[in-house]
Order: C-alpha cells, then structure tokens, then sequence
C-alpha cells in the first residue's frame, strides 16, 4: 500500500524546479520517489527491511471492496 505525503515548497521555487527537470525530461514525482527510497536505504536498518520486505511477499493481494461485494452477489443462495 502506497501512502501520500504532502510538503510545502515556495511557489517560486517550485515553478523553477518543475521547468528545469522538464527541460531534463524529468518529473519530479519521480524524482521525489527516487529520493524517498533513498532514505529509506540510508536510515531503516536493512533487518527492518528485509523483515518488511518479507511480510509483503507473503500477504496475498487484497481484493478491492468492489470486488469482494460482486463475488458476495454472484454467489448462489443455499
């Protein structure tokens, strides 16, 4: 599961960044992804990761809820 995070930047600063990672063909969507996983590999221990990494390849996918209540309608009354 993803989660946003929100940061306040100067709207002046912001505008020249966007221009200058567009002249790069850059987003920096992607740049702050990149960024943020970088930290991650900097300040989590790599047990914690692992153990994280771990846990996620276990759980199954979770079914969106719409898909849980059409699977629930579909099924033949007993």
């Amino acid at each position: 599961m993803k989660k946003s995070v929100n940061v306040s930047v100067d709207a002046e600063k912001l505008t020249a960044l966007e221009m200058y990672l567009g002249q790069k063909n850059l987003k920096l969507s992607d740049e702050l992804e990149k960024f943020s996983e970088q930290l991650y590999q900097k300040y989590v221990p790599s047990n914690v990761r692992e153990f994280i990494e771990l846990t996620a390849a276990k759980k199954p996918p979770r079914k969106a809820k719409n898909d849980a209540l059409a699977e629930s309608e579909n099924q033949p009354e007993q």
